[in-house]
């Protein structure tokens, strides 16, 4: 399970290959009401998540979004740990 962090937690790349448990809290949007699987991941950071694209702490890939939330929400609010 990989994603790419933002500026929030790039740290200059310090954050490339930390690990970082990763909750869905809830939707963003109206699309999905109730999007959370109530499940958690562990993630890899293995990208930078540059602006203006990147408006997430950290952008997940499909695989880790998926253990976590429907796909369909496509942005879902998260807690999340450095582990």
């Amino acid at each position: 399970m990989i994603a790419a962090a933002s500026d929030a937690i790039w740290d200059n790349r310090a954050a490339c290959g930390r690990m970082y448990k990763v909750t869905c809290t809830g939707a963003t949007n109206a699309g999905v009401a109730q999007p959370c699987k109530g499940t958690s991941v562990v993630v890899k950071i293995v990208d930078y998540c540059p602006p203006p694209g990147c408006r997430a702490t950290i952008d997940l890939s499909q695989e880790a979004f998926a253990a976590i939330a429907d796909l369909n929400a496509g942005k879902i609010d998260i807690d999340y740990v450095q582990v």
